[in-house]
């Protein structure tokens, strides 16, 4: 939906750590230093593996990461310095047929929250906050209006509103890349497969303030990115498939305090969609960064991404 990953990895080198039932790897802090992160492979109850990262001290409060698409779940590097002063814990997965998870062919947005109780069954998280990026931001409201007694606190920032928002032209505003992979992905898993193929060298629906983020510690998302389609298109069809389907899940249902915030400058996901969320959501908080794009929002020095998670440790107690 995001990206086009074949033109984005060439701004850093892509990240490689291997797949394995339980590893260690790594997370640079933005003064230099190292987070371990470890990696472990959850049994799911239908036969999947769901690939988990977790950056362990179990006295912080956990933090669902929910990553964009096509992208690996490894915590936001740029953000774990942050969490660490914030008593924040990182913990997140890769989507099903990204990195070390299974295909879950004909999943909706709302259906991965089932795998999302049961990383929390696995790594005993009675309760959590959750933050989502790009796609992200949707699989994050999902799991709080399913997950109503788990989900502490969430974060969307540059998620889309449900494809059958009533009274939202969803496409309005979204850049040309972006329009032409969400409309293949409308006539089905074929035709979006053959776009994708076709198409690998379509330029990317970013602003100059969202290349300038991939020159910084944003720039993380460029190996994320890569690490999302070496393992082939499976997870990137997927997730754009949900995307124009039903999310099957009632926002309605969602009782925990939300926070939307999107750049009003976004071509990839319009801010025309967090608008329409904040009025499904009454109650929510929801801020509009002028002239910050789709990744450039997320650099923001004020409400950008650390302000956000801030937000959220606030209202975990912390």
């Amino acid at each position: 939906m995001c990206s086009r990953a074949s033109t984005i990895r060439a701004t850093r080198r892509p990240c490689t750590r291997p797949s394995r039932p339980t590893c260690w790897g790594r997370c640079r802090e933005g003064d230099g230093a190292v987070t371990r992160v470890r990696e472990r492979d959850i049994d799911l109850p239908d036969g999947r593996t769901l690939h988990v990262y977790d950056s362990g001290a179990q006295k912080r409060y956990p933090v669902l990461w929910q990553h964009g698409t096509p992208n690996t779940g490894n915590p936001p590097e740029p953000l774990m310095r942050a969490a660490k002063k914030l008593g924040l814990r990182w913990v997140s997965f890769d989507r099903p047929a990204y990195g070390g998870s299974t295909r879950h062919a004909g999943r909706t947005v709302g259906s991965v929250a089932a795998d999302v109780a049961a990383l929390a069954d696995a790594l005993e998280l009675e309760s959590f906050a959750v933050m989502g990026h790009s796609g992200g931001g949707p699989h994050g409201l999902a799991c709080a209006a399913t997950l109503t007694d788990r989900v502490s606190a969430v974060v969307s920032v540059a998620g889309l509103a449900p494809f059958d928002a009533d009274g939202l032209d969803w496409f309005d505003g979204m850049g040309p890349t972006s329009t032409a992979a969400l409309r293949s992905a409308q006539e089905g898993a074929d035709r979006k497969r053959r776009h994708e193929e076709e198409s690998a060298d379509a330029p990317i629906d970013f602003t100059a303030r969202d290349w300038a983020t991939l020159a910084g510690p944003w720039g993380w998302l460029a190996e994320v990115a890569a690490a999302g389609v070496a393992k082939g298109l499976d997870g990137m069809i997927d997730d754009d498939l949900a995307y124009v389907t039903r999310w099957g899940v009632d926002l309605a249902a969602i009782t925990a305090p939300v926070l939307l915030l999107h750049g009003s400058d976004d071509r990839v996901a319009p801010a025309s969609h967090s608008r329409w969320l904040a009025g499904a959501l009454p109650g929510c908080e929801h801020w509009t960064l002028p002239g910050e794009a789709h990744l450039s929002v997320l650099a923001a020095e004020e409400h950008g991404a650390e302000d956000a998670l801030r937000w959220l440790a606030e209202r975990t107690g912390r």
